[in-house]
């Protein structure tokens, strides 16, 4: 996973390299024990600082994972949307208004 962008507040916010699944323990481990916790994100671009994100019950969260560029081992990269693959179809689509 290349970075996981969390959604907070009407801000986007993010993790670099990381664990979808420890990011969403984390989260749920706040609800189970009912009590607020912090967790370390960061905030902007280029050179990001560092924040701190409260959880918990009644605080809503968004967490959308970004996958990296490079297939994980054994995945199969997509076909490549082009009519020279043979498929008709074209890399890009016009939309009727």
């Amino acid at each position: 996973m290349k970075r996981v962008n969390i959604m907070y507040g009407g801000a986007q916010y993010s993790v670099g390299e990381a664990d979808v699944e420890a990011i969403k323990a984390a989260i749920e481990q706040a609800h189970r024990n009912g009590i607020a916790d912090w967790i370390t994100v960061n905030f902007g671009e280029g050179r990001p600082q560092p924040a701190e994100l409260l959880v918990g019950p009644g605080i809503p969260v968004s967490i959308v994972p970004i996958p990296s560029d490079d297939p994980e081992p054994g995945e199969d990269r997509e076909a490549p949307l082009s009519d020279e693959s043979g498929t008709g179809r074209s890399s890009s689509t016009e939309l009727d208004g």
